[in-house]
């Protein structure tokens, strides 16, 4: 199992790595578009600002190479939002993978969300074996809107899509790789996907 995390500079690679190591996988890092493409399963990490991710992703070429991926691709956090259409983040054009687009919270809840918070209405195999509003672990400004794309939701203030899915694409707004036994339990699943 050949398992890759893209480094392009925006990334929570090593609680990542570890999350892999703990079930007894080795994920590799890397920008080459030869090894992603030859990757069993990709992972697309990030944290930081969307517009400097998606300037990274567009000088190493990767923002043509990501969408056109054939194998299953998670994306995580910053990951899953550049996956989408657009971002409120600096007015940022994403690489239009889930169709939805990326808002800031404007509620009276604080921001960004940081912390525990439940997920529910779980669906596809990804939560194969996860109870519904399991606690996973968030810290973010910006979310994706409800759509037809969720596979998971979560409440902050406003209802909102914490999982997506779209063919061979996956994005989850919180971090698996720091939720503990469910997160992991959820890294396992994706790995067992055909």
């Amino acid at each position: 199992m050949k398992i890759v995390i893209i480094d392009y500079g925006a990334g929570n690679i090593q609680s990542i790595q570890f999350a892999f190591k703990r079930l007894g996988y080795k994920a590799i890092l890397s920008n080459n578009p030869e090894v992603i493409k030859n990757a069993d399963k990709v992972i697309f990490p990030g944290v930081g600002e969307a517009s400097n991710a998606m300037k990274k992703l567009k000088e190493s070429g990767l923002d043509e190479l990501i969408p056109n991926l054939k194998q299953p691709v998670l994306g995580i956090c910053l990951g899953m939002q550049l996956l989408c259409n657009h971002t409120q983040e600096n007015n940022t054009v994403g690489l239009g993978v889930f169709n939805v687009d990326i808002k800031r919270f404007n509620n009276e809840k604080k921001v960004p969300q940081m912390g525990w918070n439940t997920i529910y209405n779980l669906k596809t195999d990804l939560f194969k074996g996860i109870k519904e509003h399991s606690y996973m672990y968030l810290v973010h400004s910006y979310y994706a809107e409800s759509c037809d794309e969720a596979i998971a939701f979560t409440d902050y203030g406003i209802t909102y899509s914490t999982a997506l899915q779209k063919e061979n694409f996956y994005g989850v707004q919180f971090h698996p790789e720091k939720s503990g036994d469910i997160g992991e339990l959820i890294l396992k699943n994706f790995i067992e996907l055909s």
